[in-house]
């Protein structure tokens, strides 16, 4: 390891976990990894899955009915 990369990881070390984990993330893909990327949600991305979430477990779910009509909407 070079001494500059030595010293942008010891840098790196007194930073917070969540910005470690993003700083290693981009070395990762910068060192050509096959390590997908993490996708960052929006808060309303975050809302609307957590909404699907509850939905889920109060057993709300589409209907075969309304399933097929969807497919057929789209030509499947």
């Amino acid at each position: 390891m070079t001494k500059l990369l030595d010293e942008a990881v010891e840098a790196v070390r007194r930073l917070p976990s969540d910005d470690q984990d993003d700083i290693a993330r981009a070395i990762i893909q910068l060192a050509g990894s096959d390590l997908a990327a993490a996708v960052v949600l929006s808060p309303e991305e975050r809302e609307a899955i957590a909404r699907s979430k509850a939905a889920a477990d109060r057993g709300e779910f589409a209907t075969e009915e309304q399933v097929r009509a969807v497919w057929a909407k789209h030509g499947l």
